[in-house]
């Protein structure tokens, strides 16, 4: 069911109430290839700022992971079923720049 694999992982998102988590799965490898949360201090804190702003920063450094890893595509975008709302439509502008999300 799932298709991610190291050069083409899945993208899976998942929105709580207030927070963003996102990460690349290589689900051929039971790998987890990059996590980020809108709860990391490293996200938050430097310069502090909003949860959208956060959702924003996970996405971008969702574009360096991808660089890192030599990513260029995903195999899935999954959102779990989460609406478009301002947190997932802030992390999914950097992504979309990047080209990993048809427009």
């Amino acid at each position: 069911m799932f298709n991610g694999c190291q050069t083409k992982p899945r993208l899976s998102v998942f929105c709580s109430t207030r927070q963003l988590y996102a990460m690349l799965v290589d689900d051929h490898n039971k790998k987890t290839l990059f996590y980020a949360s809108t709860l990391q201090s490293s996200v938050r804190e430097d310069p502090p700022c909003t949860t959208i702003e956060a959702a924003q920063r996970v996405g971008e450094a969702l574009v360096q992971a991808c660089t890192d890893l030599q990513i260029c595509e995903i195999s899935s975008y999954d959102r779990n079923g989460f609406a478009r709302g301002e947190r997932i439509q802030a992390f999914e502008a950097p992504i979309s720049r990047y080209g990993l999300l048809a427009r």
